[in-house]
């Protein structure tokens, strides 16, 4: 529970750093009373991880772009958050794998690269692990990925972007 309240607090915290405060209030979607989703595709092994870079990953929530994929094989917690203001659209999605933390952030990482970011932060605290890349353009894109191990050995996943502009 203690890293899972960690991650969440590093998500937050990537998100913060990529808000412009002087942008308008916005209003996020309200979340329908739904069981989660779920990824019909398995998980592939570490090394065919990549090879989904390519492919039509679904998407984390309508409109999200194409470095804001769900892992194969991901177990949808809720509903995704989506917002926007001056940066584009954003949201904020978490679901479970049975991938390594490493493995996500890999598969994150070269979705990013593949898109154009650049990567801007990364940080492995225990088992846990973060990265954050952004264009570098003022307002553009960013995606924000933390990844912690479970109790019951699967990985918890806090996927956050933005569209940019």
């Amino acid at each position: 529970m203690t890293l899972r309240l960690a991650a969440s607090a590093v998500v937050v915290l990537f998100c913060l750093a990529g808000c412009d405060r002087s942008a308008q209030p916005v209003e996020a979607k309200a979340a329908p009373e739904a069981s989660a989703p779920t990824v019909a595709d398995a998980t592939p092994p570490a090394a065919e991880a990549p090879a989904v870079v390519g492919g039509a990953a679904p998407a984390a929530a309508d409109g999200a772009p194409s470095f804001a994929v769900l892992y194969p094989g991901a177990q949808v917690d809720g509903q995704p958050l989506t917002a926007g203001g001056e940066a584009g659209p954003g949201g904020l999605v978490t679901f479970t794998t049975t991938a390594s933390p490493d493995d996500v952030v890999a598969f994150y990482r070269e979705r990013a690269e593949k898109a154009g970011l650049r990567s801007v932060a990364g940080m492995n605290q225990g088992d846990t692990r973060a990265y954050g890349a952004a264009a570098d353009a003022t307002n553009g894109a960013s995606l924000q990925v933390v990844a912690t191990p479970t109790e019951t050995g699967e990985t918890s996943v806090q996927l956050g972007w933005s569209a940019g502009q």
